[in-house]
């Protein structure tokens, strides 16, 4: 029995197995426990493993490809169309192994440790940050019901509740100012934490010859340029740069038929903490880069000029990330005079 694909589904506990031969027929049903996935895999011929880019897919990625095998990681949603009649766990493993025999299927890049852990900062960071604007707006809003009103910015809500927690209390009362007291205490927690996280992505890039190239973009900080390369490495797994665009989400919608191209909104597809922060990226080009003399500024100043800011924030981004990816994959340094606008 020589198996040429075996498409695993991964579970918690319970690993289905379905191996195709060269002709595409099943050839193995199997259910492994998740401790012995690994001596099976051993065991096994050199073969194509494939698996959905799910939790834990990386780890069990790096080991068959240590081990010889062709590991092919694909996003869940294009193995879907493959599933056959009912829904089960060896349905699921046989569509995995007959989406990886498709000649044009798009596969996911097996992460290195290095990114997984750069990928794990962003997130606990991400995290910390949504917990923080939790705070800040429940904070907000208790000092709103005493009649309280502070004006935009949290540096400016900080100051005030500094303040008051200094100064003159009878304004919150006794058991108003206990809680907001420790709510302060856990938002400068908070604040600390967050510039450590911050501080670490600094001197990653710093070390880093791919994420100092991209710091060199404008727009594009040590934030953007860490998860950017936790996310696609070198970026060799988009042939172009729009492709990049594309699975960030970017590019215009399109609702065509009949030969007639209809495009709509951007389709927010793929990693949304990637086009956040692009967006982000862009909206400081928009507004606070001072040189408007460069092409890029030129560029976007007369986009700005014909549309909605927020429509030239995403075209700015929409730029930003083709930049990006042509640095990473070329290998080269970001060219202001170069730049076509």
């Amino acid at each position: 029995m020589t198996i040429a694909t075996l498409g695993i589904d991964l579970g918690k506990n319970v690993c289905s197995l379905a191996g195709l031969d060269e002709a595409g027929a099943v050839i193995l049903r199997r259910r492994v426990q998740r401790h012995r996935l690994f001596e099976f895999l051993g065991r096994l011929d050199t073969c194509t493993v494939a698996m959905e880019a799910c939790c834990g897919a990386h780890h069990v990625g790096r080991f068959c490809a240590a081990r010889g095998h062709l590991v092919r990681l694909m996003p869940a949603m294009y193995v879907r169309p493959y599933l056959k009649v009912h829904k089960n766990d060896e349905r699921d493993a046989e569509a995995i192994a007959e989406a990886a025999t498709r000649p044009t299927m798009s596969f996911v890049p097996v992460k290195t440790v290095e990114q997984l852990d750069l990928q794990a900062l962003h997130r606990a960071r991400e995290r910390l940050v949504h917990t923080r604007t939790r705070l800040v707006n429940q904070l907000r809003a208790f000092l709103f019901e005493r009649g309280i009103r502070i004006a935009r910015g949290r540096w400016r809500l900080e100051k005030a509740v500094n303040e008051m927690l200094c100064g003159d209390q009878d304004r919150l009362g006794a058991r108003m100012s206990l809680l907001v007291s420790d709510m302060a205490a856990e938002l400068s927690q908070l604040n600390q934490k967050i510039r450590a996280f911050d501080q670490e992505m600094i001197a990653l890039c710093r070390s880093d010859p791919d994420m100092r190239r991209l710091m060199e973009i404008p727009g594009v900080g040590p934030t953007i340029a860490s998860a950017l390369v936790a996310a696609i490495g070198d970026g060799s797994a988009f042939k172009k740069g729009r492709d990049l665009s594309a699975w960030l989400g970017l590019v215009p919608r399109q609702i065509s038929t009949g030969g007639k191209p209809k495009l709509i909104g951007i389709s927010k597809r793929g990693n949304v903490y990637l086009r956040k922060l692009f967006i982000h990226g862009a909206r400081a080009v928009l507004h606070l880069v001072k040189d408007r003399s460069t092409p890029m500024a030129k560029w976007i100043d007369r986009l700005k000029q014909r549309t909605h800011p927020n429509v030239a924030a995403t075209a700015m981004a929409n730029k930003l990330a083709r930049i990006a990816w042509a640095v990473l994959t070329k290998g080269e340094r970001f060219n202001q005079a170069e730049l076509i606008g």
